[in-house]
């Protein structure tokens, strides 16, 4: 039922609750590597956004459904770990799961979306599963070995991910892609009015995933939140 995907209107309105604190950008800027572990990181984003282009071209909506599959694990992932953490040492998680789990579940619903639009094949849902369970293992592992790096590579796929919508809702605005009606679900999980676009469910998007970027950045610069064993 749609009441089922209504979003929590706090999801981000909480985020000055959260230490380190976090000041949302709403707009488009890129975070400069700083060292060695932030040039990798990059690197990760930049290789999975051109293996993105070179599999779907000018397909935005089913670049979209592929890409928020991945979206979906980090903050479940961190999440976990971090829930882990504050059991080990018996301390409070200062904010940080609740923030990962609402991540993965905004990009979930982003995935449900935008599938709703773009109706994957039969390839491309062999494809998901097959780059959910890859990304799963690998995602861990690196969470496992450098939190800082994990969170850094997310909050460049973020910066990639604004990047893709923005060109997406450009070509809906010079009417390269039909501005077809916002689905049922959009509407519902984002209170968008009534004769919302596709338009409006892609500025939506955005707004959702330059928080992701703001936050995953902000995580990785937190040497304390991200030391795992003490």
């Amino acid at each position: 039922m749609l009441q089922d995907y209504e979003k929590d209107v706090d999801m981000f309105d909480g985020l000055q609750h959260v230490s380190p604190r976090v000041t949302l950008h709403n707009e488009q800027f890129h975070y400069a590597p700083k060292n060695i572990r932030d040039k990798v990181a990059r690197w990760i984003a930049h290789l999975a956004a051109e293996s993105a282009d070179f599999f779907f071209k000018e397909r935005y909506g089913h670049r979209a459904v592929v890409l928020e599959t991945i979206a979906s694990v980090p903050g479940m992932i961190g999440g976990f770990f971090q829930h882990l953490k504050s059991l080990r040492f018996m301390r409070d998680d200062r904010g940080w799961i609740k923030t990962l789990l609402d991540e993965a579940e905004n990009e979930r619903v982003h995935l449900l979306v935008y599938s709703e639009l773009a109706k994957p094949t039969r390839v491309e849902r062999f494809l998901i599963i097959a780059i959910q369970f890859f990304f799963c293992i690998v995602y861990f592992l690196v969470y496992l070995i450098s939190p800082r790096t994990a969170h850094r590579v997310v909050g460049y796929l973020e910066e990639e991910a604004i990047h893709s919508y923005e060109h997406f809702l450009r070509l809906v605005n010079e009417g390269v892609q039909e501005n077809i009606k916002a689905s049922a679900l959009a509407i519902a999980y984002w209170e968008l009015k009534e004769d919302a676009r596709l338009s409006d469910m892609i500025q939506a998007t955005i707004i959702d995933e330059m928080a992701h970027r703001d936050v995953n950045h902000r995580f990785a610069n937190d040497i304390y939140g991200t030391r795992m064993w003490r």
